[in-house]
């Protein structure tokens, strides 16, 4: 391959998680004929360096989504092989709005609907191309939940964790699995968790009645990250630090945070940022009327109402969103005050959660400029805007 610089850019941000005290670390890369990045390095204070001056905005990879549950009508949960087309066209609209991989994501269900859409699910990784987004492994919230924590999860397909429940489910797909989300102070999640971690598994808290204590253990035996943290879970009380608490004491573990404003107050979501920097995940928790726009759709027999990309089913509980993980970018950005932190939460956390820590450069050097984002802030309101970088 020839690396012959053909194109410099300078004076651009990247992502970073806590920003730093001055406004000089600004960076320049170099692009090859094929358009890819062969340099990416610092521009020291009063640099001559020469190039295309992209006036401090922001460059970052695409979004990374681990916990979507469909979109465009679809519903992971619920998918048979004639969805397949639907299902495409759902990951094409999901790289126009900046996202590159996702973990579809499957609630608490039938052993038999789970298994089905996880064939869906396979049959559709192979049919990937470029400028689609890619499906990741599947993220299996439930069924080994706490009652007490249910949310939105149909309470008949609940069951204990066990290795036998466990097969029951995925044997077959093992490989196909990134995330299981479980209670871990249930009778018999021991093993399992253990089970997962052999087969390369992430164990995330969720849908928990775990207190400080259980969490004290777990996070240091298994358990790497918390799912839509202060959600379905015990809150951070003065007397009690529950898993929230523990995961910040711990150091060690994911946030995964949805920035709606609904489901956890943007007050909240700024302490949360101020406690964990490098750990807060975005996700969209967007539900199948993501991309269809406010209104009533059909729920497991219930009624599911949007309004404002939030959803509720309609005997009360908080269900999900429509939201799309940029937008969630958006708000953070807003709430914290802080863009470059607001986007490492939703580009280059997500890639830790799954591929661990790397140098920063590595996410950019020898990829076309095409699959990154270039994002704007508005000097005047702060808001930022973003598009596919060109």
């Amino acid at each position: 391959m020839d690396d012959t610089p053909m194109r410099r850019i300078t004076n651009i941000r990247l992502p970073e998680p806590i920003s730093t005290q001055t406004e000089s670390n600004h960076w320049w890369i170099d692009l090859d004929k094929q358009n890819k990045i062969v340099a990416l390095k610092p521009m020291p204070c009063n640099s001559s360096i020469k190039g295309e001056d992209w006036g401090k905005d922001l460059i970052s990879p695409m979004g990374i989504d681990l916990q979507i549950n469909g979109g465009m009508g679809l519903s992971f949960n619920k998918l048979i092989q004639k969805d397949l087309t639907k299902l495409l066209k759902l990951l094409d609209k999901l790289w126009i709005d900046g996202v590159e991989e996702i973990c579809p994501t499957l609630i608490t269900c039938e052993i038999n609907q789970l298994r089905r859409s996880l064939s869906v699910l396979h049959e559709a990784r192979k049919h990937h191309s470029e400028n689609r987004c890619k499906l990741l492994g599947a993220h299996l919230e439930g069924p080994f939940i706490a009652k007490e924590k249910i949310g939105a999860h149909p309470l008949k397909n609940l069951c204990l964790p066990s290795i036998s429940s466990l097969d029951e489910r995925i044997k077959g797909f093992e490989k196909e699995i990134l995330i299981m989300t479980l209670a871990p102070e249930l009778s018999g999640s021991s093993k399992v968790i253990k089970k997962l971690q052999k087969l390369g598994i992430i164990a995330s808290l969720g849908h928990s009645s775990a207190t400080s204590e259980d969490c004290k253990y777990w996070f240091k035996n298994g358990i790497t990250m918390i799912t839509h943290t202060f959600n379905a879970m015990q809150g951070l009380h003065h007397r009690e630090p529950g898993p929230i608490g523990e995961a910040i004491e711990n150091g060690n573990i994911f946030f995964g945070l949805i920035a709606d404003g609904v489901h956890i107050n943007p007050l909240i979501a700024s302490l949360l940022h101020r406690l964990a920097p490098e750990k807060l995940v975005l996700v969209s928790d967007a539900l199948s009327p993501y991309g269809l726009g406010d209104g009533e759709y059909a729920w497991n027999g219930d009624a599911l109402l949007v309004d404002g990309q939030t959803c509720r089913i309609q005997s009360g509980p908080l269900a999900g969103t429509t939201l799309p993980l940029l937008n969630g970018c958006k708000n953070l950005s807003q709430w914290i005050q802080n863009p470059k932190a607001a986007i490492w939460s939703c580009t280059i956390a997500p890639r830790q959660v799954i591929y661990g820590t790397i140098p920063l450069e590595q996410h950019f050097i020898g990829k076309p400029i095409k699959r990154f984002l270039r994002w704007h802030e508005n000097p005047n309101n702060k808001t930022l805007e973003w598009h596919i970088a060109s």
